[in-house]
């Protein structure tokens, strides 16, 4: 392989693939990512993310485009930039980040503004790219593009943008900060007004089209087709048109787009450039309810796709294949922005073949543009160049502009009706449709199918197997010279064809039809359906136009009743006979500025040629369709002057011009109309010639005035002036009013002096560095310190705000010299100085504005390669001026403590090594100075408890916390272990916090309320006391949240027991109204208690409260009146317990499994109390519902190791019976149920759950006798009702030791049974087993348990654990006669050369024999040397649950196992008797 060599010009470049890293050394890649390339290698290059220098790697050189870049060297350093205009860069830059917030708006209002926005963006950044524009279209482009920018940062609340006059981006260093201060007032300015005025086009438009396509006449939709995938295997035609679905109409042309065999464009060269666009549409067609694209496909072939040979069958036939239909009303209006050229997503049109049922797709993409093909030319030149095709509407567009001529004739092929006559079986008919003249000469190239498709002199129809009445509703264009029309015809031929070659040849035109486009009085063919006559006769005859020009081209009633004469007649007119049996229709749509349908209008405007009309075709014009006059506007108003003109010596006409001119203002006027304003003005600019025309026109408009003086009517001319002028006028008076408005509104906003005060301080500090005095410097970090706290200028003016930053940096390290040289020595040391110093600089380095963290990569990467990251200057500048305090640190010790924490938690990595040691010179001078450093733990473990709350704070820092300080107390042996002390606390403290933060923006309240338990758990620990009740509070608060009102009381019971029945003061602990005793707050809280008590019907716990205050009441303060009130709630609880019903809640045990839960939940079971009427599915569903990727464990049974150490998720649930604790005050008494009943399901801490399971063979005649029941014991923590509504189950030392021994003992049995079973087993396990209990070694086992349990301290402080103190020795003694029983075994089959060995195992175990029997008694084993022992096995099996069996009640998870039948064997029986969990 070829060495890495340095890139010299590939320096930059764009991934336009996503890359995959399958090694290490390679570097992934993902669509628009721009990387810096350092070497090339054999198609490979090296290098690094732009976004993140650290991400380097190699990657494909053909996954990159390249880009040109610009180098500029820096000292040693090469800085690598791209060549792109600056604009382009910050459109791009603006783009992406953009996109990533654009993602997160998708359920929001906002998703497809900015969608608007980034797409308009996106083409204007085509537009840039493309080099084709003009410097003025380059300049107004750029004013579009920066405020686009603007103001999509201002609604997505990003930074302010700050721009010079030119619109580029103002560079701070090249500006004072004055200007870069008023720059930020412009800008804010500018963008408040561009946000009201879309506010107002929003409000103006309900209807979501957007105010430019409202307000634009014309519009037009561009259409990209990417591909047609179908294997038809011939040539085939795309037909692409617009289609309004309710009128069943065409709206605009179609474009023809030619497919080979092959699945190319014919036109391989079209490939990727088959563009087209749909002009001429108007509001009109925007406001169609609803508007098609669809697509009609003929393939050009056989006539049935199935004949294979092309020697046999004939081809060249145009045969219908399918159709691709696609909804673009919300593209088209405007409501949904398309997709652009430029993006890989396109939309789909699902093609239904008319033949059969396969699937085939027609891939495009659009976008609705606004203007005419003049206008989206100039404003989408990377879209519409000279090579797009035009497909027109089929009619005229709203505004015809003068100089648009067009004379276009749109014929659509309707349907036919041919007879088969001698034929057996229907017509395959195909017309041939010929433009000729009067002499039958053909006129080629008259004729166009399509937009984008060269002009033919020929048109042939699609066909239609054998259909007797074919509906081709075919439509093309008829494009002829205006001078010809009135010698122009069309000529039909129709002609029957066949699928045989052969037979095809033989076949003649069977008959014919033919109409004029222009008729005698010289209007054209009128619009509309044309009922033609079908002509039958020789077929040389047919083409002769003397045979049929003169003959009726179209029917009518006469003309069918006169054709069926001539037929009954057999008569004949040049040879060729009217067809009965065969019709034809045609529908034809003139789309021409010079041909018109009205006969008036053409009067008018060919007045010439019948002057003695001209006075009628004056007054008439009123009379004719406004639409029809602008459509001909510039040959009206044309024929109008010059017929004042030409009339000049003579007033005859003078008046009727000029009402016909006041008739077409006003028409124009006319809200229908309005829109050809602009085709009136440019008429008046560049085609008005008749200059004098205007002495004529003030002469009449001086008469008109002269009658409207002498009170006489001449309203129409009144109308038509007023509507025009009072626009005029409303138009200048709201620009006015706008003005003013502005003005008021920018001189009424409320500008803090402090605003431009400190812009002034800035531009001082940047110039201004003598030397300061004490109180100049003190009264400075103040001012300092306030400033950066009140967020002087608003948050998206990143630019002043950094500017300041800047600032404010250089100034504070320029003070920090001055402190060192003037006032650090112990004779000028200033406390106050270097604590506001100290305060100062941590607010400069926790302000918002420089968390890069919480920016996006686009911002952050701007700020470091603008500003760099301030807070590692600063940070480092605070860890030098500390370590320069010597002596002096013990002044800020505590108080630094919480502003040293709050720098450390910044996440940097560089940052918190250099800071976090200043935590451990902390503990050492505090060490120094009073022998510990007690008020340091205090102050780090309150202010951690706020900071992480607040959001600071993460695993690394707590990593980083423990590595740093445990290296640096290495070196300082003296203070190792308690460092190691805190560390440990600190650590155990972060790791609570930092669960307890993160499951506090958590749906579960479960574990929300676990992990606050957990943290006030760990703050009474370690005896703080105030954060013990801040988070007793939290708790409170949270079961209140869910009603819990019974775990809410016990809550607050925990702070009571912490106040005494004094007059004492309570200490500054919680934030309550006003200083208490403990007195009043224990009384104020029992008060409150009790009410929860009440709510949550626990009276019993009520009623004991309320003895306590009763007692005080009377005893203590001696208040009566309270004491009877206390009496009468007292005796209202006694009343609820007796009458009111109290439902009985269930309990259900839950086991979260699997490491894929948060350690204080992970492989633990916990008992959960229900709430009233809970069934467990219902419970469960709300369990499960908290962790959706859990998966339910069926079971009742503990789950193995394999779902304990999988990274996934289990949870098990099942219901436990509470085991009722009745109070010793109410045993054998006669208590009434109500009372009972209350103790079955409160103050519980044991449970069971029992199942029935089968053992040894089965007894089809009695199911009992194999039926055993297993019976699970769990044991929780506390009591239920507590704090919670669940605690986790737990083992005490004590019955692990129960639980321990008593698993030795059955293993020590089971393998006696083994070995007495089988002789053939080897001796080496029971060697083992036996020796490492007897083994002196070994024996600390007895003796540890000895040392734990049985000596009086523990006797006196668990009285409860007696029997479990009986249990364990019982166990112990009972151990004996089993190693004896073994030992005995072990001797039989020991082998010779292991004599030895058994001889001093049996000497070991007589000693331990002499003790344990001495201590605990002598136990004594049946014989069990005669397997068919006659001895009661009952009596056996209670042998055998003495040795090994243990009470249900003391350990957890044990289940016991009773049967109604004897076991077969004793072994049997004990190995039964005992199934552990």
């Amino acid at each position: 392989m070829a060495p890495w060599t340095k890139t010299t010009t590939e320096r930059y470049g764009v991934a336009k693939w996503n890359f995959t890293a399958r090694e290490e050394r390679q570097l992934s890649l993902v669509v628009g990512e721009t990387v810096h390339i350092q070497e090339a290698c054999e198609g490979w290059y090296k290098g690094y993310l732009t976004r993140n220098k650290d991400k380097k790697g190699a990657f494909p050189a053909s996954f990159i485009e390249l880009k040109e870049v610009i180098i500029e060297k820096r000292g040693n350093e090469e800085v690598v930039t791209s060549a792109e205009m600056p604009l382009v860069k910050e459109v791009t830059t603006t783009l992406r980040e953009w996109g990533s917030i654009w993602k997160q708006l998708f359920v929001k209002v906002r998703f497809k503004q900015v969608q608007g926005l980034m797409w308009d963006l996106m083409e204007w950044r085509s537009q840039l790219l493309s080099g084709t524009l003009p410097g003025d279209e380059f300049k107004e482009l750029k004013q579009k593009v920066t405020s686009k920018i603007d103001y999509g940062n201002k609604i997505l609340e990003l930074d302010l943008v700050v721009r010079d006059v030119n619109g580029n981006i103002l560079d701070p260093d090249n500006a004072s900060v004055i200007s870069l201060f008023r720059a930020h007032e412009d800008a804010t300015a500018t963008i408040s007004e561009r946000i009201k005025e879309e506010q107002s086009n929003v409000q103006m438009d309900h209807s979501g089209v957007s105010a430019r396509i409202q307000s634009s006449p014309t519009h037009s939709l561009y259409v990209f087709v990417r591909n047609f995938v179908c294997r038809i295997g011939e040539e085939s035609e795309l037909f692409m048109s617009l289609y309004d679905p309710l009128k069943q109409m065409i709206v605009s042309e179609n474009y023809l787009v030619r497919w080979g065999d092959k699945g190319f464009p014919k036109d391989v060269e079209m490939l990727n450039n088959l563009k087209v666009v749909f002009t001429d549409l108007g509001n009109k067609d925007l406001n169609r309810e609803k508007i098609y694209l669809i697509c009609q496909i003929v393939r050009v072939g056989r006539m049935d796709l199935k004949d294979t040979s092309t020697k046999k069958f004939t081809t060249g036939l145009r045969r219908p294949f399918g159709v691709a239909v696609m909804d673009i009303s919300d593209i088209i209006k405007g409501k949904m922005e398309s997709l652009l050229f430029s993006s890989l997503l396109f939309s789909s049109l699902l093609f239904s073949s008319l033949l059969f049922s396969c699937l085939f797709w027609l891939w495009v993409t659009m976008k609705a543009l606004v203007g005419d093909i003049v206008q989206i030319r100039k404003e989408y030149p990377h879209l519409v160049d000279r090579s797009t095709v035009v497909a027109r509407k089929l009619g005229f567009p709203e505004i015809i502009m003068p100089g648009d001529i067009r004379n276009d004739i749109y014929l659509t092929l309707h349907s036919g009706d041919f007879d088969k006559y001698n034929k057996t079986t229907q017509k395959n008919v195909e017309v041939i449709m010929l433009v000729c003249d009067e002499e039958g000469k053909v006129v080629p190239n008259a004729i166009c199918l399509g937009a984008g498709d060269q002009p033919a002199s020929e048109y042939r129809s699609v066909i239609y197997y054998q259909i007797k009445q074919p509906r081709w509703m075919e439509t093309f264009k008829v494009a002829i010279p205006l001078e010809e029309m009135p010698r122009i015809h069309l000529r039909f031929m129709f002609r029957h064809r066949s699928s045989q070659e052969s037979k095809d040849k033989s076949e003649k035109n069977f008959a014919m039809a033919f109409v004029r486009l222009m008729k005698e009085d010289g209007t054209v063919l009128k619009d509309g359906i044309h009922d033609l006559m079908v002509f039958k006769g020789d077929s040389k005859r047919m083409e002769d136009v003397s045979s049929y020009l003169s003959l009726p081209a179209e029917r009518s009633h006469t003309d069918v009743h006169k054709g069926s004469t001539l037929m009954r007649n057999n008569s004949s007119v040049g040879g060729l006979s009217v067809s009965s049996r065969d019709s034809f229709t045609i529908s034809t749509l003139v789309c021409s500025t010079k041909l018109t349908q009205n006969v008036g209008l053409l009067g008018l405007l060919k007045w010439r040629t019948r002057p003695e009309l001209l006075k009628s075709n004056l007054q008439d014009l009123k009379l004719i369709d406004g639409e029809e006059v602008v459509k001909f506007l510039q040959d009206t108003l044309d024929a109008l002057f010059n017929i004042m003109m030409e009339h000049s010596q003579t007033d005859d006409y003078d008046i009727l011009v000029f009402d016909a001119l006041i008739y077409i203002i006003g028409l124009i006027a006319d809200r229908k109309f309005q829109h050809f304003n602009t085709v009136l003005e440019a008429y008046i600019k560049q085609h008005f010639s008749a200059t004098l025309a205007y002495k004529k026109l003030m002469s009449v408009l001086k008469t008109y005035l002269d009658v409207s003086s002498r009170g006489e009517a001449c309203e129409p001319i009144l109308r038509t002036l007023k509507g025009e002028t009072f626009q005029h006028i409303q138009n200048i008076v709201t620009s006015l009013l706008r003005t003013i408005n502005c003005t008021v509104i920018t001189m009424g906003r409320e500008h803090t002096l402090i605003v431009s005060f400190t812009a002034i301080s800035l531009t001082v500090l940047l110039f201004f560095s003598l030397l300061f005095s004490l109180d100049f410097l003190m009264e400075t970090f103040l001012l300092f310190k306030d400033l950066i706290g009140k967020h002087v200028y608003p948050s998206d003016w990143v630019t002043m705000i950094m500017v300041q930053n800047r600032v404010f940096l250089r100034a504070i390290n320029i003070y920090a010299d001055t402190m060192n040289h003037k006032f650090l020595d112990n004779n000028n040391f200033e406390v106050q100085l270097w604590n506001n110093y100290f305060h100062l600089a941590v607010a400069f380095i926790t302000q918002e504005s420089l968390q890069l963290q919480h920016f996006s990569p686009t911002k952050r990467n701007k700020i470091l390669a603008k500003y760099g990251d301030m807070r590692r200057l600063i940070g480092f500048a605070i860890r030098d001026m500390w370590y320069k305090l010597a002596g002096n640190k013990i002044c800020f010790i505590p108080g630094m403590v919480g502003p040293i924490l709050e720098m450390t938690l910044i996440p940097e990595e560089e940052l918190r090594r250099a800071t976090i040691p200043i935590f451990f010179d902390m503990m050492q001078c505090e060490h120094k100075h009073a022998g510990n450093f007690k008020k340091f733990e205090d102050e780090i473990i309150l202010k951690l408890d706020h900071e992480v709350e607040g959001g600071g704070g993460d695993v690394r820092y707590m990593e980083l916390l423990q590595t740093i300080l445990l290296e640096c107390a290495q070196e300082f042996v003296p203070l190792l272990s308690e460092v190691r002390s805190f560390v440990s606390l600190v650590t155990g403290l972060l790791e609570r916090l930092l669960d307890y933060r993160t499951v506090m923006s958590d749906d579960s309240r479960n574990n929300r309320m676990s992990c606050t338990v957990n943290l006030l758990n760990f703050y009474k620990d370690i005896n703080r006391e105030a954060m013990y009740i801040r988070y007793l509070y939290k708790l409170r608060d949270l079961h209140l949240d869910g009603e819990n009102f019974t775990e809410a009381a016990y809550t607050l019971l925990l702070h009571s027991k912490l106040l005494k029945w004094s007059d004492e003061q309570c200490p500054p602990q919680v934030d309550f109204q006003s200083p208490q005793s403990q007195r009043q707050l224990k009384e104020s809280l029992y008060s409150t208690i009790i009410s929860y008590f009440d709510q949550g019907k626990m009276w019993e716990e009520a009623i004991a409260l309320c003895k306590e205050l009763a007692d005080q009441y009377e005893m203590e303060v001696f208040d009566y009146e309270l004491l009877g009130e206390n009496l009468k709630q007292q005796a209202k609880f006694y009343e609820n317990i007796m009458k009111i019903l109290r439902p009985k809640p269930d309990y259900f045990a839950v086991g979260y499994y699997g490491c894929g839960f948060p350690q204080f939940l992970r492989n633990k079971v916990f008992i959960h109390r229900g709430k009233e009427y809970e069934r467990r599915e219902d419970f469960q569903g709300q369990l499960m519902s908290q962790f959706p990727s859990a998966v339910r464990l069926n079971t009742t049974t503990m789950p193995g190791d394999d779902i304990k150490n999988s990274p996934l998720q289990y949870i098990q649930c099942f219901t436990v019976q509470p085991v009722l604790e009745i109070p010793p005050r109410l045993k054998n008494k006669p208590v009434p149920d109500q009372i009972i009943n209350f103790y079955k399901s409160n103050y519980v801490q044991k449970f069971q759950y029992s199942r029935p399971v089968r053992k040894g063979k089965v007894d089809p005649d009695n199911e009992f006798a194999s039926m055993w029941i297993e019976r699970t014991t769990f044991y929780t923590a506390y009591k239920l009702p507590g704090i919670l509504r669940w605690f986790e189950t737990t083992v005490s030392p004590l019955e692990n030791a129960i639980e321990t021994m008593s698993n030795t003992n059955e293993k020590i049995l089971t393998m006696i049974n083994q070995y007495q079973c089988d002789e053939t087993l080897p001796i080496n396990p029971l060697s083992m087993l036996l020796n490492g209990i007897v083994d002196p070694a070994v024996m600390g086992g007895f003796a540890k348990y000895e040392k734990a349990f049985f000596i009086d301290e523990y006797t006196q402080e668990h009285p409860e654990d007696k029997e479990k103190l009986s249990r364990l020795k019982d166990l112990i003694a009972w151990q004996i006669p089993l190693l004896g029983r073994g030992i005995v075994l072990h001797g039989k089959r020991v082998t010779d050369d292991l004599r030895p060995f058994h001889e001093r195992m049996e000497e070991c175990f007589k000693q331990l024999k002499k003790k344990v029997e001495k201590e605990y008694g002598v136990r004594e084993l049946p014989d069990m040397d005669d397997r068919r022992s006659t001895r009661p096995r009952s009596m056996l099996r209670s042998v055998r649950q003495s040795i090994c069996s243990l009470p249900l009640s003391y350990v957890i998870g044990i289940h016991v196992l009773s049967s109604t039948a004897h076991a077969p064997s004793f072994f049997v029986t004990m190995a039964a008797a005992l199934n552990k969990s």
